[in-house]
């Protein structure tokens, strides 16, 4: 059985449109490949054809992966997120005991979870250590090589 995905209403609105996205434009372009391929002759020696054959496989698996996740779903009510303690929902302000740099990261699902974009997952080792924390409070989080990371939650905000 699949695991609950954690999403916000934003995440789902971009999972279902990435759903459709690669049902319906993605699908036409690897179908018009296939056809393009075919008409270089034998099917049997022609790299063209394999290569689109296979490009339609990893994208209806990808496509299959992506309606599952979708089926598992569980939306993350925003209204009921508060600011008491951080959870997934909220934005949470981290200030490097280190570095003193401070750097805002909003707790996402693991299906929502992109750092570039500070979308970090409550299943990632900085979101399993910060959830359930307070404004305040100091988290320790291991890296792979050296000391661990301390980290100052000086902000919850939720939206």
């Amino acid at each position: 059985m699949a695991k609950d995905v954690l999403l916000t209403k934003q995440g789902l609105k971009e999972l279902k449109n990435k759903i459709e996205f690669l049902s319906t434009e993605r699908r036409r372009e690897v179908a018009e490949r296939i056809k393009e391929a075919r008409e270089f002759g034998d099917i049997a020696e022609n790299a063209e054809y394999d290569d689109a054959k296979n490009e339609q496989a990893m994208l209806e698996r990808q496509i299959s992966e992506l309606e599952e996740k979708l089926r598992s779903a569980s939306v993350i009510d925003e209204k009921s997120v508060t600011s008491e303690a951080v959870s997934v929902g909220v934005t949470v302000h981290l200030k490097d005991q280190k570095t003193n740099k401070s750097v805002p990261y909003k707790i996402v699902g693991s299906a929502e979870a992109n750092p570039s974009e500070n979308k970090l997952s409550n299943e990632s080792p900085i979101g399993k250590a910060l959830i359930g924390k307070k404004r305040g409070q100091i988290v320790s989080v291991p890296v792979p090589r050296g000391p661990a990371r301390k980290l100052k939650i000086t902000k919850i905000e939720a939206k």
